[in-house]
């Protein structure tokens, strides 16, 4: 199968600096997932459901399109 050409693309490391430095383990605290998951979608190695990516957005007060963006690159 054929590598994806498309990225969820993620501004949390950034919220969390601008939120006092607010650590992965007390954003996933917030969430109710695992830190281990913050990590994996900070690095874009995971995309989150929607239902979570509503839930950080929130849990930083913004809106959803300033957490999240995706990214499609054409052939």
């Amino acid at each position: 199968m054929a590598k994806s050409k498309h990225n969820v693309a993620n501004n949390i490391r950034r919220l969390r600096f601008d939120a006092d430095e607010m650590t992965q383990k007390q954003l996933a605290e917030l969430v109710g997932i695992t830190r281990q998951t913050i990590v994996a979608i900070e690095k874009a190695h995971y995309s989150p459901s929607l239902e979570v990516a509503f839930l950080i957005a929130r849990a930083f007060n913004v809106p959803l399109d300033e957490v999240f963006s995706f990214e499609f690159k054409p052939d």
